[in-house]
């Protein structure tokens, strides 16, 4: 099963965006599936629902650092690395998208505050969200990104 299929059906399960793409890759990760939702459940929304940074985004943010990410404070060479890696991305996201951020790809007007609590799952608010879609080309674009890796 393709990585996007398993974030789309984790998404449609009710995880949130992040979740659904971390836990499509909790395998190569070696983590447990709900210990990866319970890891990243915060970037939902935009971020706890402020709707900045799209959670699909921070979902494949997570995927890399866990994959390539650096353990010694001072390894620049491995934090650059790493960095590149996320806003490669990140960039790929944002071309096919046209932004990474969730109120913007969501067509909310302004910043400011949003209430915590999450919409109900219904018919009507997977006809009006592009977040299935959206988490689907994450897991895309991080698939692509591990398989180049790889090689």
């Amino acid at each position: 099963m393709k990585k996007s299929e398993i974030a789309k059906q984790r998404f449609e399960e009710g995880y949130n965006c992040a979740q659904a793409v971390a836990m499509a890759y909790a395998e190569e990760m070696n983590m447990d599936p709900l210990t990866v939702a319970g890891l990243v459940c915060g970037y939902g929304g935009g971020m706890g629902r402020m709707r900045e940074v799209c959670g699909a985004v921070s979902g494949m943010t997570f995927v890399i650092s866990a994959l390539y990410g650096y353990r010694q404070p001072r390894d620049n060479e491995k934090k650059a690395q790493l960095y590149g890696y996320v806003q490669q991305v990140a960039n790929e996201f944002r071309n096919i998208n046209g932004s990474i951020v969730c109120r913007e790809l969501l067509g909310l007007a302004e910043k400011g505050p949003q209430s915590p609590v999450p919409q109900a799952r219904t018919a009507e608010y997977y006809k009006k969200r592009p977040c299935v879609r959206l988490v689907e080309i994450a897991a895309d674009i991080l698939e692509r990104f591990i398989a180049e890796k790889e090689k």
